[in-house]
């Protein structure tokens, strides 16, 4: 099949550089916000279903989420190699999330870490060792 201008419908999709041409805000169906979840760069993501997400809604993408997923990802790293902008797989993570398909641990809050006086204790009585 041709486009109108000689060319296949495929060549139309396809940019010789930048690879398919699907704008981010499709792939969210416009949403800037995930459903669910906060999703730090440094966030840990892990697929907890090995099966491929065949439910409406799920896009290549998704599948691709989970695909990569079986091993511990960062958040930044699943960016990073599915070439995606930072907010749209924040709002395709957030899809995974709520209906299952990952589990992310997000990042200990600095104030969750014991102050300094806990480690000069420690370091006090090892010397006294």
């Amino acid at each position: 099949m041709t486009a109108a201008g000689g060319g296949s419908l495929e060549d139309q999709w396809v940019d010789d550089h930048a690879g398919p041409v699907v704008r981010p805000y499709a792939m969210t169906r416009g949403r800037t916000k995930p459903i669910r979840g906060r999703f730090d760069l440094i966030s840990l993501v892990l697929a907890i279903r090995a099966d491929a997400p065949l439910e409406v809604g799920f896009g290549p993408e998704h599948l691709a989420i989970v695909g990569l997923c079986q091993r511990t990802q960062s958040v930044a790293e699943v960016a990073a190699h599915l070439n995606l902008p930072l907010g749209t797989i924040r709002v395709l993570l957030g899809d995974l999330l709520e209906r299952h398909f990952v589990e992310v641990r997000e990042p200990r809050p600095a104030t969750a870490l014991p102050d300094d006086s806990v480690f000069e204790a420690v370091i006090n009585g090892l010397r006294a060792l």
